[in-house]
């Protein structure tokens, strides 16, 4: 076989269909969010805005966090020293996971590396310790939960998204006596839907089933102290298995799940993503740690934030651009077609200091792609007009269709 040709088929598929991508080579600078330096191709430089970090809060420059993580350097040195279970458990593990069960009202806490390689980990384990668990997920869920759901082997439904009567339907069909879990998601990172945890929690009681909530795109934004959109609701004791991340509005890096002691030991025993896998350094542990209880007591930077998201939306929407229906932070504006997608992100990154990514097949079916814009405190009135004239102008330029044209 000719490998090397195979491999360049693939890659020229991607590229056929609109889909390559190109990582911006970008640096940030501490007190400067959200502007950073952009290297081009031909290696100059200049200044963009981002628009698309998953930072929402611009926790990844808050001094505090940096502040705790140069402390954990000059302390305790840069590595973890190996896995949980050998050499890599430190005090800061000890101390984050407490942290991260009191922001849950849970009674323990796990860390992982990653957010994905929380879900993926936990979701494989469950299967291992409840054997013929039936999994229910919610057709858009992100991949990890779908890697974790099949990499445990065990039966499985998707329910439509959002579609609580299609869940029940699968549930009532269900064996009466088998271990059932319902996973699914608080906010979904794409279209910025909310689920209905009440209901979803209530049907899940009914038929005797675990629930697991993925709330990465919600903790720390969310709630009197950041625990998420169950908490905004009252929700938290409602639901079994929380899971979060600390890579996104916590500004670091890692993932943990959070529920009652006895679930989270025998995740801790079973997910081989933790007992196989060298644990997060101190420096991040305490840039966590920090940023979990700085955020607990400053629900005024949530509020901005909201406010930010809305102002853009109005903005957008006034402008006669296609933004989405969205009851969250996140800004999505439909362009439709892949090949448009990159070529307004390339050019609003090229000729007007705007870096947003295109969100293309298969993050979001054929046909719906778009621009997903994630603005935080740190965004001005002043950085989101630039941004609705430079749309503007691409728009007309690159004839892609208005409000009205796409269904929302």
């Amino acid at each position: 076989m000719d490998y090397k040709a195979a491999f360049h088929t693939a890659i020229e598929q991607i590229r056929t269909e609109g889909r390559y991508r190109v990582f911006a080579d970008l640096k940030r600078h501490r007190g400067a969010f959200p502007y950073a330096t952009w290297t081009n191709a031909q290696g100059a430089e200049s200044e963009v805005v981002v628009w698309c970090s998953n930072d929402y809060l611009g926790q990844g420059q808050n001094p505090v966090v940096l502040d705790a993580m140069h402390a954990a350097i000059d302390s305790h040195g840069s590595g973890s020293g190996g896995t949980r279970n050998i050499s890599g458990t430190n005090h800061h593990h000890v101390e984050l996971e407490a942290e991260l069960a009191d922001l849950h009202g849970k009674d323990a806490a796990l860390l992982f590396t990653s957010g994905y390689v929380s879900n993926e980990a936990s979701l494989s384990a469950l299967q291992k310790i409840l054997p013929g668990l039936i999994i229910f997920s919610d057709a858009l869920n992100h991949a990890s939960m779908i890697a974790g759901i099949r990499n445990g082997g065990g039966p499985r439904h998707v329910f439509r998204h959002n579609d609580l009567a299609h869940l029940e339907d699968l549930l009532a069909a269900a064996p009466a006596d088998a271990p059932k879990l319902v996973a699914f998601e608080s906010v979904y990172s794409m279209d910025g839907d909310i689920a209905d945890i009440a209901g979803t929690v209530a049907l899940a009681k009914k038929y005797g089933a675990l629930t697991y909530l993925d709330e990465v795109h919600a903790v720390g934004m969310y709630g009197p102290r950041g625990g998420g959109v169950a908490e905004r609701d009252g929700l938290m004791d409602q639901v079994d298995i929380i899971e979060g991340t600390l890579g996104k509005a916590f500004g670091v890096m890692g993932g943990y799940v959070a529920g009652d002691t006895e679930v989270v030991d025998a995740i801790r025993l079973f997910a081989s993503g933790f007992i196989f896998t060298t644990s997060l350094p101190p420096a991040l542990t305490a840039g966590a740690l920090a940023s979990v209880k700085w955020l607990k007591s400053h629900p005024e930077v949530r509020e901005i934030h909201q406010e930010r998201a809305a102002t853009l939306k109005a903005m957008f929407k006034a402008a006669g651009l296609p933004v989405m229906e969205s009851e969250s932070h996140i800004v999505p504006v439909l362009v439709g077609d892949a090949h448009h997608c990159k070529l307004i992100s390339d050019m609003l990154l090229s000729d007007h200091g705007v870096y947003v990514q295109p969100i293309n097949y298969p993050t979001v079916p054929r046909g719906a792609e778009r621009l997903r814009f994630t603005p935080t405190p740190f965004h001005t009135d002043e950085m989101m007009k630039t941004l609705v004239g430079a749309m503007e102008k691409l728009w007309a330029h690159c004839n892609v269709a208005r409000m009205g044209g796409f269904a929302a």
